[in-house]
């Protein structure tokens, strides 16, 4: 799968993002040693010219924990042994990051207990008090 060729429809800013290529920790054999398999994708959010000033600040605020000093995006991918399947796998990640953090989540209305509900609890909770009170001694009177 190409770059160009992912499901979301979303994916102009893909030129805006730095590659570059390590050396990979993951599974390769001997060829750990000798090809740079891994891929890190480097995106500076504040400068894109794709996305909007409110969609950048939800991308800063959702993947803080993924953003450098720097302002950088950071994603790797190291898990083939090919630095083109890795590519691929790099920028599957880095769009599905983003558009997952676009999404915004409607608030949850919470909802009141149905008058059946609060009726069966009660009803629970007296027969539970009247078990717990069976199971004490029983009071001599003098």
């Amino acid at each position: 799968m190409n770059r160009e060729n992912l499901e979301k429809e979303n994916t102009d800013y893909f030129c805006e993002v730095g590659e570059s290529a390590g050396f990979s920790s993951g599974p390769g054999g001997q060829n750990v040693n000798k090809r740079a398999t891994r891929i890190e994708l480097r995106w500076k959010v504040m400068q894109s010219a794709f996305f909007s000033d409110e969609e950048k600040a939800r991308i800063l605020e959702v993947l803080a924990n993924r953003i450098n000093k720097a302002g950088e995006l950071i994603v790797t991918a190291q898990k083939e042994r090919s630095q083109s399947r890795n590519r691929e796998i790099a920028y599957e990640r880095l769009n599905e990051l983003i558009q997952e953090a676009l999404v915004i989540q409607e608030e949850r209305i919470p909802t009141k207990p149905t008058a059946g509900s609060q009726e069966r609890r009660i009803e629970e909770k007296k027969a539970q008090s009247f078990i717990k009170n069976k199971r004490r001694k029983p009071e001599i009177e003098e």
